[in-house]
């Protein structure tokens, strides 16, 4: 296989990169790589020691690409069709605000305040801080879905009338929200919670879902 990507699967930033990957139509090898844990030589090729990394065979070395918004630009130019990126500046632009926003404050806020401590701390045979999580769903959260909520509005998508980076983006993150237990509530963000539901059911995202359920909540369960 050409393209590998090293990466465990329900990390956003894989999610990310595979949705895209789905997108195009490219094939792909999964290497699980936990960032935890990686191989003895995985800052060779991840000087930040994050994940996902791509390797794509059919380049000369250095052929490895560190950083999900990285590897989704040059998957773009390698395979160009279906567009993810609008080709007018100023949309392109609205389209890299909304996956930088995100890759910083949702992560942020969803990664260490939800899903570590309900799915990665299970993992770990560690106990959850369920006041750290009520503390995210009650004070943290709630800005930024207030924000999304304005900016999606009566829109099937964030920039324009296609689907592309920006979704994707955004989309990965909610995921990882859904895995952490929780849904987007439709009474106080009715437009959010319907993109939400909209985008997760489409084939990129609901086949990486169905993968990642079951062994989410084997953890979860726990």
């Amino acid at each position: 296989m050409a393209l590998i990507v090293y990466g465990g699967s329900v990390s956003p930033f894989v999610r990310k990169v595979r949705v895209v990957l789905a997108e195009k139509g490219a094939a792909y090898s999964l290497e699980q790589v936990s960032p935890f844990k990686p191989p003895p030589d995985f800052r060779a090729i991840s000087p930040l020691g994050r994940i996902p990394v791509l390797r794509d065979t059919d380049m000369p070395e250095p052929n490895t690409l560190p950083d999900s918004s990285v590897i989704c630009d040059y998957l773009e130019r390698k395979f160009p069709n279906p567009p993810l990126y609008p080709s007018d500046p100023m949309s392109r632009a609205r389209a890299l605000w909304y996956e930088e926003y995100a890759d910083s404050i949702l992560a942020q806020t969803i990664g260490p305040g939800l899903f570590f401590e309900r799915v990665v701390k299970k993992m770990m045979r560690a106990e959850t801080d369920e006041a750290l999580c009520q503390k995210t769903l009650t004070e943290k959260l709630p800005p930024l879905f207030d924000y999304l909520e304005k900016e999606i509005a009566d829109r099937q998508y964030f920039v324009g009338n296609a689907f592309s980076i920006a979704d994707v983006a955004v989309g990965t993150m909610l995921v990882n929200f859904d895995h952490a237990g929780e849904t987007v509530d439709a009474a106080r963000w009715p437009k959010l919670g319907a993109y939400m539901k909209r985008i997760h059911e489409r084939a990129s995202f609901k086949a990486l879902i169905d993968e990642e359920r079951p062994f989410v909540q084997r953890f979860r369960a726990a």
